[in-house]
């Protein structure tokens, strides 16, 4: 598949898809002419379907493992065979999306206090409070944080996209500090092993779980948890949810409309069709 891996490496460059993205569906393409050790051009929709049925029934993939491994074949086939009418008889398959675990304001404070480690405590710190993902911490340069117009640039995201979120006045504080213990020499804000390397997101993950165990919260707490409880908290404060979707970096408002699932205050806020009855504000009821 060699000729063919650099054609799709080629193709999903030029689309602009991310690295991992790349490594991904590559990844899934050579697994599956490996398992008919044929090349993917002589195959065509019913391999496709045995293959996708093997993987479901004797390896026990997941929904999420399925769902990347249908994109990376419909890729292949629909961008660089250029074969579309195998591509979309491929079918999605649906993925359940359980609501996200959500901290209080008390866990969060709870939470950022017991990580150990300045660098990683700002990082975490930083992650609430921009409602970052834990690669675009990692990757802010010194130049991002302009503190004249209070604001973080975060540059080549998610589908290579820029955005600029608020910094916070506790969040600057938090930065200054940081920047007079650490001082860091390269152009990333938070240096790794070595100066010209951002710290690793790995090491941030390790160091926000050892936390969660020391503060005993039974939730499962990610870097990304640390996200969506930042949209949720914006949501129960007020915030209307087209800024929060702009803050995430959300293309689609339906990805950000989740969390009007998983807040109290604004499901609270709505009243139930019985409370109307028998009042004025029943009449558009009928």
């Amino acid at each position: 598949m060699g000729f063919l891996r650099d054609k799709m490496k080629a193709d999903l460059e030029l689309r602009g898809y991310a690295h991992k993205t790349q490594r991904d569906y590559v990844r899934v393409c050579r697994d599956f002419a490996a398992h008919y050790m044929r090349s993917p051009a002589e195959m065509g929709l019913k391999e496709v379907e045995q293959y996708l049925l093997h993987r479901l029934r004797v390896r026990k993939i997941g929904p999420a493992n399925h769902k990347m491994i249908v994109a990376g074949l419909r890729f292949l086939y629909g961008e660089t065979l250029r074969r579309p009418e195998v591509a979309v008889r491929i079918p999605w398959p649906k993925v359940p999306r359980p609501l996200p675990d959500i901290l209080s304001g008390t866990e969060v404070v709870d939470l950022l206090s017991a990580i150990r480690g300045l660098t990683h405590r700002v990082v975490i710190t930083t992650t609430y409070a921009a409602g970052l993902r834990i690669s675009e911490v990692c990757k802010l340069q010194i130049a991002d944080v302009d503190s004249r117009r209070m604001l973080i640039h975060i540059r080549d995201s998610k589908r290579r996209k820029d955005r600029y979120v608020m910094l916070a006045d506790r969040l600057l504080e938090c930065l200054r500090h940081y920047w007079r213990c650490e001082r860091p020499e390269g152009p990333y804000l938070f240096c790794g092993s070595r100066p010209d390397r951002p710290v690793n997101p790995k090491s941030a993950r390790k160091a926000l779980k050892k936390a969660t165990a020391e503060c005993g919260l039974q939730k499962r707490v990610t870097p990304h948890v640390l996200r969506h409880t930042f949209a949720t908290h914006l949501l129960e404060a007020g915030t209307d949810i087209r800024t929060i979707q702009a803050l995430l970096g959300h293309s689609s408002i339906r990805s950000t409309e989740r969390y009007t699932h998983v807040s109290r205050r604004h499901v609270g806020r709505t009243r139930s069709p019985l409370d109307l009855l028998g009042t004025e504000a029943a009449e558009p009821l009928g």
